[in-house]
């Protein structure tokens, strides 16, 4: 497809919306940020495996233990849904297919981000 436009601007990053090394470095963060985190959630599980429901609930509402299973949500909802739409973008030609596949894994990802978190907080919480 020709754009007409500068090959040495778009070399530059001064393309259309400058957001493609955005994507990279953030997917780059959060992959590094769950490389660390699920290694604490592994090691966590582990201890925890003969745990009962009280003592698993005690560990989960510490406040340090809450805040990294907190990051690792967060951290994993942010990096899957990066993944993804590179997977889409690069096999799904269609455009209107792709922008409701899109759509539909942020909306997706959102939504179990919330319902983890409120699951988090509320037996951490104790409710």
């Amino acid at each position: 497809m020709a754009t007409g436009r500068n090959p040495l601007a778009m070399q530059m990053a001064r393309g259309s919306s400058r957001e493609g090394v955005g994507h990279w470095k953030l997917q780059r963060l959060t992959s590094i940020a769950n490389l660390i985190l699920i290694v604490w959630f592994v090691i966590s599980v582990l201890a925890l495996s003969n745990a009962n429901y009280a003592e698993t609930r005690a560990w989960l509402a510490a406040p340090s233990n809450t805040i990294l299973m907190i990051l690792l949500v967060i951290s994993t909802y942010i990096h899957a849904p990066l993944g993804l739409q590179v997977v889409i973008e690069d096999y799904v030609h269609h455009e209107g297919a792709k922008m409701a596949a899109l759509a539909a894994i942020k909306l997706l990802a959102v939504g179990l981000a919330v319902a983890s978190l409120v699951a988090i907080l509320k037996v951490s919480l104790g409710s």
